[in-house]
């Protein structure tokens, strides 16, 4: 490990605004501010928002500096990435923001049912040949359920055109009513002061000329979710450092029937 990552993770031990809780700890004693994050840590009643995989953090942040009202955790399990947001809030005193290093998987250990009002998800692999780590495959949307709140909202926010055409057909499929549901977010009618915020890899695809994509849905207790039975065009780039640039014309996938 680098010298700069061992500096960033002694950084964080000291800032009362990042949870690191390795999981032989966490399976032996639990968490203890499950159900207890709006008493014990925030000292308030306002809803709490996650953000997953949320890298550097600046959505996260973004968002507590605009909301004071709401409470905001951003959780990711690369912690050198996090110090960047953790930094900016201890720096700017914000007390409505807090980053938690974990695995998703591991949500439930961390909050009690019904303690969550929303989730965003920015800028996430898109997991093209792997169902099961989609972010927004049936498999997470269960997991979501059991911390979320009764049509808790999800928010998918992606330069990805396979993982917001897969995102767009299970909620279709599922008879969920979307909120919002653009292929186009920034020539679109929808782009607010939330969705304005940009993380460091959205402006790296925007400066790539690639479209932001956005959906938002609620998410109820009991509905039995299934999969789109579809075979999605793959999106055409890998990352910044490797692959073909996306072109206009491949912003709306081929959806084939299995």
């Amino acid at each position: 490990m680098g010298k700069n990552k061992l500096r960033k993770f002694k950084d964080m031990e000291s800032m009362e605004c990042v949870f690191q809780y390795p999981f032989g700890i966490l399976k032996e004693s639990g968490f203890p501010l499950k159900g207890q994050w709006n008493k014990q840590y925030f000292n308030n009643d306002n809803p709490i928002v996650l953000e997953l995989g949320c890298g550097k953090g600046e959505y996260a942040v973004g968002l507590a500096q605009k909301f004071p009202d709401k409470n905001f955790i951003g959780i990711d399990i690369k912690g050198a990435r996090m110090w960047t947001g953790a930094g900016q809030a201890t720096r700017q005193g914000l007390k409505n923001v807090a980053f938690l290093r974990t695995n998703i998987e591991l949500l439930p250990h961390f909050f009690a049912q019904n303690e969550v009002s929303e989730i965003w998800i920015t800028f996430p692999d898109p997991q093209m040949k792997k169902v099961r780590k989609r972010l927004t495959s049936t498999r997470f949307l269960n997991l979501y359920r059991e911390v979320l709140m009764p049509n808790g909202i999800v928010h998918l926010k992606t330069d990805s055109p396979f993982l917001y055409t897969y995102t767009h057909l299970l909620v279709e499929l599922n008879k969920i009513a979307a909120i919002v549901d653009t292929d186009d977010l920034y020539h679109s009618s929808y782009v607010s002061d939330i969705l304005e915020i940009k993380t460091f890899y959205e402006q790296q695809w925007l400066d790539r000329g690639l479209t932001i994509k956005y959906i938002s849905f609620p998410l109820d207790h009991d509905t039995q979710l299934v999969e789109p039975e579809v075979e999605i065009e793959f999106d055409t780039y890998r990352s910044f450092s490797r692959g073909e640039i996306q072109c206009p014309e491949l912003c709306n996938p081929k959806v084939t029937p299995l």
